[in-house]
C-alpha cells in the first residue's frame, strides 16, 4: 500500500510531500517526491485517558461537584453504573469506540471501573471495532491479572501499596490519578512510583521537582478538568519537565474526540501546535508501550488520513497548526488501523 500526500513526519512532524509505503501492516517508507494528492497524512491518535463505563450516561450531573460526580464509590458515575446492566454497558461503550475509531483515534488507556466484570465488558464492548483498548483493571488485583494494568482513584481514597507491587510483579503498568482537586495527594501517588499520573491540575513546585527526577509521564485533561471546576493544569510547565499526553476522560463530561481535545488544549495553553499532537499521537503511545503514533519507517501503519481539500482545510498555511486547531472528523477521510 502507498498513500500520497502531504506527510506530518517525525516526532517533530514536518511536513513534507510524498508518500508512505506499507508493507505487512508496517511503515517501511517515508519517501519525499512530488505529488498532486491533498491529503493529509498523519498518525493516528491515542487517547491516554477513558472512562468509557461513561458512556450510558452522557450529560448527566450538571452542577455536581466532582466528588458527587465520579468520587467511589457512590459518586453518581458509580451508582449509574452498579444500576446498569452488562449488555446495556457493553453496548454503549461499543458506540463510543466506534466514534474514537471513526475519528482516528488507534488506542485509549481506559480506566474500567468494575473490578474483574468490568475487564470483561469492555472486553465485549470491543468485539468487531479494530481501535485496541490498554485496559487498566480497578478496585481488585484480580482486575489487573487479567487486564493490561492498575488503575487507581487516587492515593486520598485508599492505599494502593499492595496493588502498586502486584503490578509491578505482573509486570504491568500502574496509573493514578493526581493533583485533581488540590495537591494533597500528589506526594502519596508519587511516592508509589507510577508509570505515569493523570491530571496534575495543582502541583507545587516540589511536585515538579520530583516528577522531572523521576521521569514520570503526565496525561492532562483539559476539557474534564474545566467541566468539573478543577482547575487548569500548568500545560506549558509540565510539558517542560516530562512527557505529557492527551486524554478525554469521562464520556458523561466529554465527547473522546481527540480533535476537540487538541483544539482546546492549543487554545488553552502556551505550547506549540506540534507539542499537542506529540500529546495526542507518540507520547500517549510511549506512555502504553505501542510501536505507533508517528509516521516513520519500522513503526505499525496505524495511520490518519484527512481530505486536505474539504471547505474546512482547503488553503491552510500551516499544515499542524490546522490539523490541532481546525481539523475535525469531517474531514476524516480514512483510517488505517
Amino acid at each position: 500500500m502507498q498513500l500520497e500526500g502531504t506527510i506530518l513526519r517525525g516526532r517533530d512532524f514536518d511536513p513534507v510531500e510524498g508518500r508512505v509505503v506499507v508493507e505487512e501492516g508496517t511503515i517501511t517508507a517515508v519517501e519525499e517526491t512530488a505529488t498532486e494528492s491533498t491529503d493529509i497524512i498523519l498518525p493516528t491518535f491515542v487517547n491516554a485517558h477513558t472512562h468509557l463505563g461513561d458512556s450510558i450516561a452522557k450529560e448527566a450531573g450538571e452542577g455536581l461537584s466532582l466528588d458527587d460526580l465520579v468520587a467511589p464509590p457512590d459518586g453518581l458515575k458509580h451508582r449509574l453504573l452498579r444500576a446498569a446492566s452488562t449488555e446495556e454497558k457493553a453496548a454503549a461503550m461499543h458506540r463510543s469506540l466506534r466514534m474514537m475509531e471513526a475519528g482516528g483515534t488507534a488506542a485509549c488507556l481506559e480506566f474500567r471501573e468494575g473490578g474483574v466484570e468490568g475487564v470483561d465488558v469492555i472486553r465485549r464492548a470491543l468485539d468487531g471495532r479494530d481501535i485496541e483498548a490498554v485496559v487498566f483493571g480497578r478496585e481488585t488485583a484480580d482486575a489487573m491479572e487479567i487486564a493490561d494494568g492498575f488503575g487507581a482513584s487516587g492515593a486520598r481514597d485508599g492505599e494502593f501499596g499492595a496493588l502498586r507491587n502486584a503490578t509491578e510483579a505482573a509486570g504491568k503498568l500502574f496509573g493514578i490519578h493526581a493533583g485533581e482537586r488540590d495537591a494533597h495527594d500528589i506526594n502519596a501517588a508519587l511516592d508509589l512510583e507510577p508509570d505515569f499520573l493523570v491530571h496534575m491540575v495543582h502541583p507545587e513546585a516540589l511536585h515538579l521537582e520530583r516528577v522531572e527526577d523521576s521521569e514520570i509521564p503526565i496525561v492532562i485533561c483539559p476539557r474534564s478538568n474545566l467541566v468539573t471546576d478543577a482547575g487548569v493544569a500548568p500545560i506549558r510547565e509540565l510539558v517542560y519537565r516530562t512527557t505529557v499526553a492527551l486524554g478525554t476522560d469521562n464520556v458523561m463530561l466529554n465527547s473522546p474526540s481527540m480533535f476537540r481535545e487538541m483544539e482546546f488544549t492549543s487554545k488553552l495553553a502556551d505550547v506549540s501546535a506540534a507539542e499537542v499532537l506529540r500529546m495526542a499521537t507518540v507520547n500517549g503511545a510511549d506512555i502504553a508501550g505501542l510501536n505507533y503514533g508517528l509516521v516513520e519507517e519500522g513503526r505499525d501503519a496505524k495511520l490518519l488520513v484527512l481530505d486536505g481539500d474539504t471547505d474546512n482545510l482547503a488553503g491552510v498555511e500551516d499544515v499542524v497548526r490546522a490539523v490541532v486547531r481546525r481539523a475535525g472528523q469531517a474531514d476524516v477521510k480514512d483510517v488505517y488501523l
